[in-house]
C-alpha cells in the first residue's frame, strides 16, 4: 500500500482545486505539465476521483492513456491499492475495459482508453461522459483528445490534463498549454522538486540521466526544440570499446532495410547489463552501383549471425516483402521494429547516458552516423533530417523493440571472428 508523508504546495493544489473552499473551482479544466517524476500524475488520478465522487452518482468517466497498457501501469494499478485503502470498492473489468467504483452509498463507472493513434478517436465514440483524465496527453494525437472532449456534455464536466513538454509547435502546447486563460484552464507546472517522496540522490541520477532537449523537457520542464545533434552524449571515449567479452547472454540483429537507401544491419550481445554492438553490415547501393535483392540481403544477415544464436532478428516494419522472406526460411525468429521515432530516439539516449549502449571499434558506419546525426530545426517537429540515418535507426529498432521484448538468461559462446 502507498502510505504519504506529505504533499508538496502544488500537489496539493492539484488534489483540491475543485472542492467549493478553492479559488479555483470555476476552472473547467486542470492542466499539469513539467519534469518527469515530479509527481503529477499519482496526485491527478486522486483527484480526480475524489471530484467525481464529490460531485456525481451514476455516472460515467474516462481514464485515458497513450496505450491501454500505459494507462494501467501508470495510473490504474497505483490507483487501485490508494482507492482500495480509503474505503473504495474497485471491481476491475479487464476484459471490458471500465472500472466500477463505489464510495458509500455511490457508484460511477471509469472507462478506460488508450489514446495511440488516429484511429483511437473512434473508441470512444457514442459515450457520454462527466469528465476526462489524460495521462500523457501530449503523447495522443489531436483527434483522440477532442474526440473524448466532445463526449463531456454531462453540466459540471471538467477536463482533466497532465503530461511532459514536447517541442514548442506541439499542438497540445499551442492549443492549451499557451490558451489555458482562454480555455478556462487551472495551469500548475511542475519541477521535480515538487516530489517531496524523491530523495536528493534521486534527483542527482535523474539529472545525470539526459542532456540537450531531453534535459531541458524531462528535467527543466520547458518545451523546448530539439536542436543540434541527435545524440550529444555520444562519447567517442565512452562508448566505442577496442575489446569486446569473450562470452555473451543472447544475441540480437537488427535491420533497417535499404533498396536505393543503404541498408545496415547491427549484431548485438548482452554482457553484464550493457549491450555491445559486435559487429555491422552496411551497404550503400547509389556508393557501390548495384541493388541487391531480398535474397542476397538475407545471405548477408546469415552471414552477420555467423555461430551465434540469434534471439530474435528485429526489421523496420515497413520491409514486407523482407520480413516474409525471413521468416519462410525458418531459420529467425523475426520481429517487426517499433518505429515510434521520438520515444525511440529518447531511450537510446537515456541508454547512451546510462553507458549501457557501446561499440566495438569496427562499426565504423554507425560511429561515423553518431556524429553526423542531427535534427531538422526546419521542421517544427522533432524530427531528424532524413541524412545519414540509416545506422541510426537500426540501433533505434534494437533499443525500442528487443530491449522490450524480453531476453533469455542462457549464456551463449561467439566463436566467430571479430
Amino acid at each position: 500500500m502507498t502510505k504519504f508523508k506529505q504533499f508538496s504546495r502544488k500537489q496539493l493544489l492539484v488534489l483540491t482545486w475543485w472542492c467549493d473552499c478553492s479559488r479555483y473551482r470555476e476552472y473547467d479544466a486542470i492542466i499539469c505539465d513539467g519534469a518527469v517524476r515530479s509527481g503529477k500524475t499519482l496526485c491527478m488520478s486522486i483527484s480526480f476521483i475524489s471530484w467525481a465522487f464529490s460531485c456525481f452518482d451514476g455516472y460515467s468517466f474516462a481514464l485515458c492513456g497513450k496505450t491501454a497498457a500505459s494507462l494501467s501501469r501508470n495510473v490504474i494499478t497505483p490507483l487501485l491499492g490508494i482507492l482500495n485503502s480509503l474505503g473504495f470498492e474497485c471491481e476491475h473489468k479487464i476484459s471490458r475495459s471500465y472500472m466500477d467504483i463505489a464510495y458509500k452509498n455511490r457508484r460511477n463507472r471509469f472507462y478506460l482508453f488508450g489514446g495511440k493513434d488516429e484511429g483511437s478517436a473512434a473508441l470512444i465514440q457514442g459515450v457520454t461522459l462527466a469528465g476526462v483524465m489524460f495521462d500523457e496527453a501530449a503523447l495522443m494525437p489531436r483527434s483522440f483528445v477532442e474526440q473524448a472532449l466532445a463526449r463531456c456534455s454531462i453540466h459540471s464536466s471538467k477536463f482533466w490534463f497532465n503530461c511532459n513538454p514536447e517541442h514548442p509547435f506541439h499542438w497540445f502546447y499551442l492549443e492549451w498549454v499557451k490558451k489555458a486563460k482562454q480555455k478556462n484552464a487551472f495551469y500548475v507546472h511542475f519541477t521535480m522538486k515538487d516530489n517531496p517522496s524523491l530523495s536528493r540522490k534521486i534527483l542527482s541520477r535523474y539529472e545525470s540521466l539526459y542532456s540537450g532537449s531531453f534535459y531541458d523537457r524531462f528535467i527543466l520542464g520547458k518545451w523546448t526544440a530539439a536542436v543540434g545533434a541527435v545524440f550529444p552524449m555520444f562519447d567517442a571515449r565512452k562508448h566505442i570499446v577496442s575489446k569486446l567479452p569473450e562470452i555473451f547472454e543472447n544475441y540480437h540483429i537488427s535491420c533497417d532495410y535499404g533498396t536505393v537507401n543503404p541498408a545496415s544491419f547491427g549484431l548485438w550481445g548482452k554482457r553484464d547489463e550493457k549491450y555491445y554492438r559486435i559487429r555491422e553490415y552496411y551497404y550503400d547501393s547509389k556508393k557501390n552501383g548495384d541493388q541487391k535483392t531480398d535474397e542476397e540481403y538475407y545471405n548477408e544477415l546469415v552471414n552477420l549471425a555467423g555461430n551465434a544464436k540469434i534471439q530474435s532478428v528485429i526489421i523496420d516494419p515497413s520491409a514486407a516483402s523482407f520480413i516474409q522472406l525471413v521468416r519462410r526460411k525458418n531459420r529467425f525468429r523475426c520481429i517487426p521494429a517499433k518505429n515510434e521515432v521520438s520515444d525511440g530516439i529518447r531511450k537510446v539516449a537515456n541508454m547512451l547516458k546510462a553507458g549501457k549502449l557501446l561499440f566495438y571499434k569496427s562499426c565504423t558506419d554507425c560511429i561515423r552516423e553518431f556524429a553526423l546525426y542531427s535534427w531538422d530545426d526546419n521542421n517544427g517537429r522533432d524530427i531528424p533530417k532524413k541524412q545519414n540515418d540509416h545506422a541510426m535507426d537500426d540501433v533505434r529498432y534494437f533499443v525500442s523493440t528487443a530491449l522490450e521484448e524480453g531476453v533469455s538468461n542462457e549464456f551463449f559462446v561467439l566463436s566467430s571472428s571479430r
